[in-house]
């Protein structure tokens, strides 16, 4: 095996960089926020083209590798029971693994239990965390460096967020694939969902057909210089899926609401094609805060508080 960390997750919804048992992997897989989302045009092939600041936060799955036998996948975890009834076969950390052991010509040897705590079809991107994670905690089990190209190639056949969420950095998503964004200010940010999936198709669909325009292309052409130049800088900028996404699940609008009415809210959007929504704000401690009041008054909801961007 080698020797370089691997981000792994502790009991505080914190990432920690220890692998304390070498014949087990424990491998963290943060959520990943949307920031801002202009969608730019249409393909020949039918998809779209984005552009998109995308962060990743101290929030996520968790994605344990054993070594065994024969190969199996498990899912458990707060949220596991909406997964139960899903054929393993399609879930993206199978889809990966088996992608990267065709790829490496290594037997797929190990037990994979996926620790459920995001939700599901929310605009986090949950799912494709959760295979970037398998394909680190293979690299490492296989002894292969992560810029591996098999690596990379195993993550990009799952879809364009997996190459993303195995980088856990600052990146742009774009018609071009991905590039590494600037730096950005260390926020307080909290996570909200009504606890109600939002399919990603439908609400490109919905986009399509409801004749929405295009938005132009806006990467920052600095990094900010503090939280105040990055707000601005962000509300300058929208997510053009939270008209489609709020047709389909009304209940968006509110959260979004919400979140900008606690204290010390500085800017409240949905993420990705939604119903995951956040509030960005100065610190952890005033997002801790907002949390706390949340989860009294929405018990129903599905909260979380942490920092944007993830640290190290």
């Amino acid at each position: 095996m080698l020797g370089f960390p691997l981000p792994c997750f502790n009991g505080n919804m914190r990432p920690s960089f220890t692998v304390s048992d070498l014949s087990m992997l424990t491998v963290f897989a943060p959520a990943k926020i949307n920031l801002y989302l202009h969608v730019t045009g249409r393909r020949a092939d039918g998809y779209h083209n984005l552009d998109s600041l995308v962060a990743f936060t101290g929030v996520g799955d968790l994605v344990r590798l054993e070594p065994a036998d024969v190969f199996s996948f498990h899912v458990e975890g707060p949220l596991a029971a909406v997964l139960s009834n899903e054929d393993p076969e399609n879930n993206l950390v199978v889809r990966a693994a088996r992608a990267l052991a065709d790829l490496t010509g290594q037997l797929l040897n190990v037990r994979l239990t996926l620790v459920k705590n995001l939700p599901v079809a929310s605009g986090i991107g949950g799912g494709s965390s959760d295979a970037a994670a398998a394909l680190r905690a293979l690299a490492q089990h296989w002894g292969l460096h992560p810029d591996d190209p098999r690596v990379q190639q195993a993550a990009a056949a799952q879809g364009q967020d997996v190459p993303v969420c195995l980088k856990i950095e600052n990146n742009y998503m774009t018609a071009g694939g991905t590039e590494s964004a600037c730096a950005l200010p260390q926020m307080g940010v909290v996570l909200a969902n009504p606890n109600k999936p939002v399919p990603t198709p439908a609400v490109y669909k919905t986009f399509r057909e409801g004749g929405y325009a295009f938005t132009p292309a806006a990467q920052l052409d600095k990094a900010p210089a503090n939280a105040a130049e990055f707000i601005a800088a962000l509300r300058a900028r929208t997510n053009d899926l939270y008209a489609p996404a709020l047709l389909l699940l009304p209940e968006i609008g509110p959260v979004i609401d919400t979140l900008a009415a606690t204290p010390n809210c500085l800017l409240s959007r949905m993420s990705g094609s939604g119903a995951t929504c956040f509030g960005l704000y100065p610190d952890e401690a005033a997002a801790q805060l907002a949390a706390a009041q949340l989860k009294q008054s929405y018990p129903h909801w599905w909260i979380a508080a942490s920092t944007l961007p993830l640290k190290p």
